[in-house]
């Protein structure tokens, strides 16, 4: 444990990188609920079973952009929580929450990763509709 080196602003370089990433989660979840209010709208009119099959296919990602926001910030409060046990000096306590905080991100980037192989098989069904009507 000597030869690493852990001091009171490692967690801290984290900061910047998960305040990013929680951005452009909300600006995932804000696009999200106005697609699925647009396409609730177009349902209650014309009844088209395809506006069904978005707006379930939009719920799923709603559910994990809402996970995926819960485990960063859930990061970013363990590096809160690991900065404070190096100030009390519990250097192996803030480690070991630290490397928690890290579990997390890693939890929140592999949820992004499913949340956009979802978004592109969506999108490769209306291509793929597209491409019918060009042939």
């Amino acid at each position: 444990m000597d030869d690493i080196y852990f001091s009171i602003t490692t967690p801290a370089l984290l900061f910047s990188a998960i305040s990013l990433i929680m951005l452009a989660y909300t600006n995932r979840f804000l696009s999200y609920a106005a697609l699925v209010r647009s396409l609730h709208d177009s349902f209650i009119k014309t009844k088209e079973p395809i506006l069904l099959w978005q707006i379930k296919n939009l719920h799923k990602r709603l559910y994990l952009t809402r996970s995926m926001q819960f485990f960063g910030i859930s990061s970013l409060l363990l590096c809160v929580v690991s900065m404070f046990l190096m100030f009390l000096h519990l250097t192996l306590a803030s480690m070991i929450v630290f490397g928690a905080a890290l579990v997390l991100l890693i939890i929140s980037l592999i949820l992004l990763i499913w949340e956009i192989q979802i978004s592109v098989n969506a999108l490769q069904i209306h291509i793929k509709d597209i491409e019918k009507e060009i042939q």
